[in-house]
């Protein structure tokens, strides 16, 4: 190898961590990847396709990668302020403070709400964070769009329409190298139109997956709470119209029901037929109907395995779900559900919304398809079971409590056996056999597992999850 060809291989960088690896190193990679796009404006290997493609973007819209520019301010305080107002997003301002408001300000992180063209509606969080934001107008008011500032997760959200993680140095603004953020959409419930997005932006902790899982359960919560406010608004219209209606202008009886709530075989049920789903075609039907719009089959393909999932056995799988539902039910170019779909877990989602506990926590017969490791179905599981438990353990309704512990998924939720303690009468032996349960579970979890490997972590699964997904195995065995 001649020496500029050694000089060349020298500076051409390794390939980039992704978000969980080591950070010290998956930095320190990232900016000698942006150094070499900065130099060669070539694409070094290594960097995330998702990144690529955004910087690529930038690149083509004669955005210059280090020029430190600031995004603009799109309107004055007095506008901003009447424009918050009327948006819809405002009602939902409560739910994301109680969600993310106080974590980001216990950790030293900002969250942010910005609307669908990238301007920062709400900038809230740990004070002297804001502060450090204020210096790359990372403020109220600002136009965080691919196009005015780059790679970041909130532009890049809106620029793919899914959620997204940003780590240091793959932002396209040398600015912002110092920062990593984690955003998600907010959809407009029926139409899947893009509201705004929902973002958490900080130090090393946000690149890591409890942060774009946080981001991704603040958005379900918010589009669960619009969708009860267009049920309740509905109700509303049938009461005073004498022509019964439905939310989707679709007849009733063309509305197909799925149930997937603590099953792994979801079932469908559609006039006068009763589908059991296998496993994958469960996963493929949830995934379609959490995701409210026809996707490609690439894009399908993602949201059911990390695994690269050949394009040939996709459409096997499409083809023989496709004989099961009739080409009536399941579109293809994109796949798509072509007919209005009532699901248990988004009747859940509404039911908490509207905070009707007793009548969630009825609905509730487990987690959303318990033993999927499909990332389209793991974090919306998730999302559900921690909206229900902490309204059962806010509830402060020993009933509520009861019947959680006493379910499969809630048996080993130490926190809820020492809640349920605290609200039984003093001297009850139900009281005493509570929490000495909760101390049982909490000496469990202060027992880490020894032995490892340096850097491997244990992945965090609830435990009520797990065992839930244990019990099922033990059924089919």
């Amino acid at each position: 190898m001649d020496a500029p060809a050694e000089a060349s291989a020298a500076m051409r960088p390794a390939p980039i961590c992704v978000p969980g690896g080591d950070r010290l190193t998956a930095d320190r990679e990232l900016r000698r990847a942006y150094e070499w796009f900065l130099t060669s404006r070539r694409m070094p290997p290594g960097v995330r396709r998702m990144v690529a493609d955004s910087w690529q973007r930038c690149a083509a819209s004669g955005m210059l990668p280090g020029n430190g520019l600031l995004p603009p301010l799109r309107m004055t305080s007095q506008a901003l302020s009447e424009y918050r107002r009327t948006h819809p997003l405002a009602p939902l301002l409560p739910t994301f403070r109680d969600l993310l408001g106080a974590g980001a300000a216990d950790d030293g992180h900002v969250f942010a709400i910005g609307d669908a063209d990238g301007t920062l509606l709400w900038v809230e969080g740990d004070r002297q964070t804001m502060r450090r934001a204020e210096r790359m107008r990372f403020v109220e008011g600002a136009v965080w769009s691919e196009a005015q500032a780059g790679t970041n997760a909130p532009g890049t959200v809106l620029a793919v329409g899914q959620p997204v993680q940003i780590l240091s140095a793959e932002h396209y603004n040398c600015a912002v190298h110092a920062w990593s953020c984690a955003a998600a959409p907010v959809r407009e419930p029926g139409t899947g139109r893009v509201l705004g997005v929902v973002d958490l932006t900080g130090g090393a902790t946000i690149a890591t997956p409890p942060a774009l899982a946080a981001v991704r359960a603040a958005a379900l919560a918010a589009e669960a709470q619009l969708a009860g406010r267009l049920i309740a608004a509905t109700r509303l219209t049938a009461v005073t119209t004498p022509l019964p209606l439905s939310a989707a202008g679709v007849s009733t009886t063309a509305m197909v029901k799925l149930t997937a709530l603590g099953r792994d075989s979801a079932l469908l049920e559609t006039t006068g037929h009763v589908h059991r789903l296998s496993r994958r075609h469960s996963e493929i039907v949830v995934v379609l109907a959490l995701a409210g719009r026809g996707l490609t089959g690439e894009r399908l393909a993602l949201e059911l395995s990390e695994r690269e999932v050949p394009p040939s056995t996709l459409r096997a799988e499409m083809t023989r779900l496709r004989a099961v539902l009739g080409p009536d039910l399941l579109g293809s170019r994109p796949y798509e559900l072509l007919r209005p779909v009532r699901t248990d877990f988004g009747d859940l989602s509404v039911l908490l919304a509207e905070g009707r506990v007793r009548e969630a926590m009825a609905l509730y017969e487990g987690p959303l398809l318990p033993c999927s490791d499909a990332p389209a179905v793991v974090e919306p599981r998730r999302a559900l079971e921690q909206q229900l438990r902490g309204a059962v353990l806010g509830s402060a309704d020993a009933g509520l409590l009861r019947r959680w512990v006493d379910a499969a998924w809630g048996a080993d939720d130490g926190p809820a056996w020492l809640a349920l303690a605290h609200r039984l009468p003093g001297g009850s032996p139900q009281r005493a056999a509570a929490a000495a349960r909760a101390r049982a579970l909490d000496g469990e979890s202060a027992a880490a597992p020894r032995g490892l490997p340096a850097g491997v972590r244990v992945p965090v699964v609830p435990p009520q999850v797990r065992t839930y997904a244990a019990l099922m195995q033990r059924r089919r065995s």
